[in-house]
């Protein structure tokens, strides 16, 4: 096997230029896709109650107007990832987002439960290809270092934007009806799409060349599927039960087919090798904990401020603003910020203020105030996720090649969802075995307090990994652009010179006319 080492492109072929209106709209549009995508994972929340008392959904069909959105997300982004490698990342991106504008307006007309539910499957998957796509065109646009930081910083700010304000928006559409949450996103992915067709460069990068990974991508596929609708459905089954046990060794064994497959396949759906890069493979741990440390949160907080204080919809809306808020306004200093820092030590900080928002969150009681409780916590989230999940991603595609960007985007989103619906499920589990005692408030927050112990728990073992990344960073001498290391046979020494001569085409492409 041949090794070469390619030291990463010199960021000046890009920062050097001024940002052209062209390249502005093309992030533009790549913003407002990852925006639409994090915000479905939490935008149905606050509207689940009417949503079940119009449609007359029992409490277990409505959840799965969630889990449905989160299994074909969760499930089909290694594939969503790859298939943008293979097909084309442009192709791809411009007709999931047209799959992800007609679901979301099916959804909003239809006045059937198992209709809705196919509907919010519909868009999940929609979801899980132009994510991917989406971010392995700036990473292949844009090179390593201050360029990449800054549309990396804009447009994971976006993404945190979106998951962060889903509930708010929520709240606040919810009050004029609850199908808007689904109409809302219609007009905007329409109008991403137009401008998508028009500036999205047509080569972008050049596609990889060779066969399909079939027997990986039906293995892969049906492992993530499975696990997050065994998780999802454990709560009601029992996790001991030999249901919830008998799905857990079939993912199993689909798990430990894919490795196998992977391992000799001539073209794999995930080239395990990808996870030689350190740094690749905390991103994806940490991401994991980060992502489902927050929605085991936002699902305890909703049910705390609703059911327990008994908050309304725009309240709980308003409440959790300042989150969101502090995240939209810091995407034009992250950037900078990451430049002069770097993300291996902004990460564990980051980290650092999530820990203790849910940390603090412990102190809930029965007559909890707003400036206390709740408003503390939504300060160090949006602290937290303004530092962490720019970091995060910049962590998981530098010293990437460029033909594998998909799939590093794929990687790192689908640990995001995976890990969402597995903490999830944890937390709702916690819930219900703590508050069997009744309807008391008492009950409820026997039922809360190890939920949150859980998510916090969670959150310091990202806390962990991501310090110790930093120090191996550190012992490093971090800073410097990472190498990128070609060490399969698709990728030989002398080929990584014309790898650097086709990513510079393809940025002057989307540089050069304004």
């Amino acid at each position: 096997m041949t090794t070469a080492t390619v030291t990463s492109p010199d960021a000046s072929s890009t920062s050097g230029q001024s940002w052209t209106p062209r390249l502005w709209g093309t992030l533009i549009v790549l913003c407002a896709a990852m925006f639409l995508d994090a915000l479905d994972v939490s935008m149905v929340g606050v509207a689940l109650p009417s949503i079940g008392s119009e449609l007359h959904l029992s409490t277990s069909t409505l959840q799965w107007v969630v889990s449905g959105y989160v299994l074909g997300y969760g499930g089909l982004l290694l594939l969503g990832g790859r298939a943008a490698d293979l097909l084309g990342r442009r192709r791809v991106f411009l007709v999931a987002l047209g799959a992800f504008a007609a679901a979301s307006l099916i959804g909003g007309l239809v006045d059937d439960g198992g209709l809705l539910i196919a509907a919010r499957f519909l868009k999940g998957v929609s979801a899980a290809f132009t994510a991917p796509a989406g971010l392995s065109i700036i990473t292949t646009t844009f090179a390593e270092g201050p360029a990449r930081n800054r549309a990396l910083s804009i447009y994971t700010t976006c993404a945190a934007s979106g998951f962060s304000l889903g509930l708010v928006l929520s709240g606040l559409l919810t009050e004029v009806g609850w199908r808007w949450t689904f109409l809302m996103p219609v007009p905007v992915a329409l109008v991403a799409l137009a401008f998508a067709v028009r500036l999205l460069p047509r080569r972008v990068e050049e596609r990889e060349k060779g066969g399909y990974d079939v027997l990986g991508a039906i293995t892969g596929t049906a492992a993530v599927l499975l696990l997050v609708f065994t998780v999802t459905e454990a709560q009601g089954a029992g996790w001991l039960s030999a249901r919830t046990l008998g799905s857990l060794a079939v993912v199993a064994v689909l798990i430990t087919a894919f490795l196998i497959t992977e391992n000799r396949a001539a073209h794999p759906l995930v080239r395990l090798g990808i996870f030689r890069n350190g740094a690749v493979a905390r991103a994806n741990i940490v991401t994991f904990a980060m992502a489902g440390a927050y929605g085991g949160f936002q699902f305890v907080v909703t049910l705390y401020l609703q059911h327990l204080l008994g908050w309304s919809a725009l309240q709980m809306a308003l409440g959790l603003l300042p989150a969101g808020a502090l995240i939209a306004l810091s995407a034009p200093f992250m950037g900078p910020v990451i430049d002069r820092f770097g993300p291996s030590r902004l990460l564990p900080i980051g980290l650092l203020s999530l820990t203790v928002a849910f940390a603090l969150f412990l102190r809930l009681d029965e007559h909890s105030s707003y400036p206390v409780l709740v408003l503390p916590s939504m300060l160090l989230l949006g602290v937290g996720f303004a530092l962490a999940f720019p970091s995060v991603n910049i962590a998981a595609t530098n010293g990437v090649a460029d033909e594998e960007q998909g799939l590093a985007s794929g990687l790192v989103n689908t640990a995001l969802q995976v890990g969402t619906a597995v903490v999830l499920a944890g937390a709702t589990a916690m819930i219900t075995a703590g508050s069997a005692g009744g309807d008391s408030p008492q009950a409820q927050l026997d039922g809360y307090r190890p939920a949150l112990l859980l998510v916090t728990a969670v959150a310091l073992v990202g806390l962990v990994i991501a310090a110790l990344g930093a120090l191996v960073d550190r012992r490093r001498g971090g800073g410097s652009a990472p190498e990128r290391h070609y060490d399969e046979p698709s990728i030989e020494a002398d080929q990584a010179p014309d790898l650097s001569a086709a990513r510079t085409e393809a940025r002057t492409e989307i540089l050069s006319n304004s």
